[in-house]
């Protein structure tokens, strides 16, 4: 019986790691995720800035060709 009762706690301890070593990559993707998320943000409200038209000379004042 002692033997049974030294497995079942082995296990359960080695669940226990198991378990902790997951939440750790968890919170590890879970960073990784939020400075991806933030460096798309960047990226598209980089893009999304269109430049103005020229307020002088004889090119750029009529037509804005930005693509």
């Amino acid at each position: 019986m002692d033997s049974a009762v030294n497995n079942a706690v082995s296990q359960a301890l080695v669940m226990q790691q198991a378990q902790t070593a997951q939440q750790a990559q968890m919170q590890v993707f879970k960073q990784a995720l939020d400075m991806q998320k933030d460096q798309v943000t960047a990226l598209l409200e980089s893009a999304s800035l269109q430049p103005q038209l020229a307020s002088d000379g004889s090119l750029g004042t009529l037509v804005n060709t930005y693509a």
